[in-house]
């Protein structure tokens, strides 16, 4: 792995989807709460059902995402790779994890604590808000992409058999980052 610099890292993260809004000045605020975590093959990098204390960034690497089932083994909902956010909800509400990440093969990533990003928002930090902003952009696409699923999905003709097996894909996909 590479060794990381200030600004080998803010430029990463400029050429991420999530920070696409911030400034390199204003990047530079946000990784001043960052860590860094370096993983290894198959280690867990959270639970589900663990409190959400903090969102990542995957800088190298893979991720992937699973989820219990109620009878048989945890089904995958999706690997992750560089530049991909997950666990972003927990900014918002905090609450447990909906699914559990492990590494794929040696993974570094960009740690973003909850209790420090939120001291960012207290502090009024224009580019904790920024992201933010992003996060609830992400969050009204999926919503709205629900929507249409679901309406498009149910009419008079429909089974709840097919409703499910409709949405099933849809809400696994996006399930990954809450």
């Amino acid at each position: 792995m590479a060794e990381l610099t200030l600004e080998g890292i803010i430029t990463f993260l400029l050429d991420t989807p999530m920070f696409g809004d911030l400034d390199a000045s204003e990047l530079a605020e946000i990784v001043h709460v960052m860590q860094i975590q370096r993983v290894r093959d198959g280690q867990g990098i959270f639970a589900e059902g663990d409190a959400g204390d903090a969102w990542y960034v995957v800088h190298e690497g893979e991720v992937s995402v699973t989820k219990e089932q109620l009878l048989g083994p945890p089904r995958d909902l999706a690997v992750l790779g560089s530049k991909a956010c997950f666990g972003e909800m927990a900014l918002i509400d905090g609450s447990p994890r909906s699914a559990a990440v492990r590494a794929r093969g040696a993974t570094t990533l960009f740690r973003f604590p909850k209790g420090d990003f939120d001291q960012l928002l207290e502090d009024d930090n224009l580019a904790a808000y920024k992201l933010v902003r992003e996060m609830a952009k992400v969050l009204c696409g999926r919503q709205r992409g629900m929507t249409a699923r679901l309406s498009s999905a149910i009419d008079a003709n429909t089974s709840p058999e097919q409703i499910r097996e409709t949405i099933r894909p849809f809400v696994e996909e996006h399930s990954v980052h809450e």
